[in-house]
């Protein structure tokens, strides 16, 4: 991390240290243009790959009425705070190129518009392929993408339920191995290419993860049936069942009891739709990519695609280890750069990182911060003759450990600080001759 700081921004003066975020926080664009380029200096960073996502963090407060605190849908299941909205893009490294904090009430689809323009104007047209989750660009935004002067490349997953619409056409489509585990299928539409993706370890989970919530549904209306409870409670703890479930609800057909009958086996019943549940399993492990990468290679566009999991990263290493939340500040500004110095952290994170990947693999940042924690500062203080104190700033000395990993990650400690001179002891003594 020493060589991150050898060089300084051009807004950052030497003489002139900023002390307060204030001043810094106009400065976010070309603090990020400066970070990729030591990031570029110091592991050949590449940035033509961007993995695209949002998330949001909570609020422990009461509610505003106004500004960037508002209700919306939370990430963190925590539909009953107001929370900010956190737009990210990094690398399939994790190296960040910009960030936004946004409204709570911000809908995903109604950000990436400007992102695109936003990166852009910081870091000039190139050949960059965004890749994303289901949601987020609009059909307007992707026509926008593929009109551009210099088409701007995309990959992003669609919803199951397009799938519906191709599938037809798939069927006459035969599998291509690509991976170990992975097949895909490929289907040209026009400007864009359809790639279904099937994980075999994907199958496996997914599989697991439907017989355990259909079990759990099965028993659950199985006790509904042996209860007794009017027709308008059992359409509550029904409705309490499937969204516990989610989806796996659909697979099962429920006859109620009509208005006015009793809740028995005979009036509320319930069965399997098998067809419904034959359809899932063939589904099962798909993923179906759209892209306007007509000509590439479909094992990138899928490798491409899971690389989303990257950004996931940042997300539970910004949200756990740098703790951004829950918020606790009140105004729009302290909110900025509250999220502000996070960013910091997890950029001097994915530095230490990839230092680590590269000089010292098998070592997360977070047991390198835990060796080196046992490295402790103190102050000796000594009295002079004269009533003051000499202060001797120290840091013990590394152990074997903590020697080798400074040495394989190529940092050294500073010098030992000079003494100081206390003056308090002098300031007191004249206070006690005046009284």
């Amino acid at each position: 991390m020493g060589d991150l700081l050898d060089e300084e921004p051009d807004v950052i003066q030497k003489d002139k240290p900023y002390r307060c975020l204030d001043k810094l926080l106009p400065h976010k664009k070309e603090l990020f243009s400066y970070l990729t380029r030591r990031w570029e200096n110091l592991f050949n960073a590449r940035f033509d790959i961007l993995l695209y996502d949002l998330t949001s963090s909570y609020f422990e407060c009461d509610p505003p009425g106004e500004g960037q605190r508002q209700f919306g849908y939370s990430r963190d299941k925590r539909s009953d705070c107001v929370q900010v909205v956190i737009a990210l893009i990094v690398t399939p490294e994790g190296f960040p190129l910009a960030y936004e904090v946004m409204p709570g009430n911000t809908s995903d689809k109604n950000t990436l518009a400007d992102f695109l323009k936003k990166i852009e104007e910081q870091y000039g047209t190139a050949n960059r392929t965004w890749v994303m989750d289901r949601g987020i660009p609009t059909e307007e935004t992707l026509q926008t993408m593929r009109n551009h002067d210099h088409p701007i490349h995309y990959l992003v997953g669609t919803p199951k339920g397009r799938l519906s619409k191709l599938e037809k056409d798939f069927l006459t489509r035969s599998w291509h191995q690509v991976r170990t585990e992975v097949r895909v299928k490929l289907l040209k539409q026009e400007t864009e290419l359809y790639v279904m993706a099937r994980s075999d370890g994907r199958v496996n989970k997914e599989r697991a993860m439907r017989r355990r919530r259909l079990k759990r549904l099965w028993k659950r209306l199985k006790e509904l049936q042996n209860q007794n409870i009017t027709r308008d409670t059992l359409l509550q703890k029904i409705g309490a069942a499937k969204k516990e479930v989610g989806r796996v609800a659909a697979l099962v057909k429920i006859k109620l009891p009509k208005e006015g009958q009793n809740v028995t086996a005979e009036t509320f019943s319930f069965s399997l739709q098998k067809a419904k549940l034959k359809t899932a399993r063939r589904r099962e492990g798909c993923y179906l990519l759209r892209s306007n990468l007509v000509n590439e290679d479909p094992g990138k566009l899928w490798e491409h695609y899971i690389q989303l999991t990257e950004v996931e990263q940042a997300f539970k290493e910004l949200k756990g280890d740098l703790s951004i939340r829950p918020i606790y500040h009140q105004t729009d500004a302290r909110i900025e750069a509250y999220i502000f110095v996070a960013f910091l952290a997890y950029c001097l994170q994915v530095t230490l990182k990839c230092m680590a990947r590269e000089k010292a693999p098998g070592l997360t940042p977070r047991s390198i911060l835990e060796k080196f924690a046992a490295i402790q500062m103190v102050d000796v203080h000594l009295p002079t003759t004269d009533g003051r104190h000499l202060i001797l700033s120290r840091y013990t000395h590394p152990n074997q450990d903590q020697s080798l990993l400074l040495h394989k990650l190529g940092l050294t400690l500073p010098s030992q600080p000079p003494p100081k001179i206390s003056e308090n002891a002098v300031a007191e003594n004249k206070s006690c001759a005046c009284l």
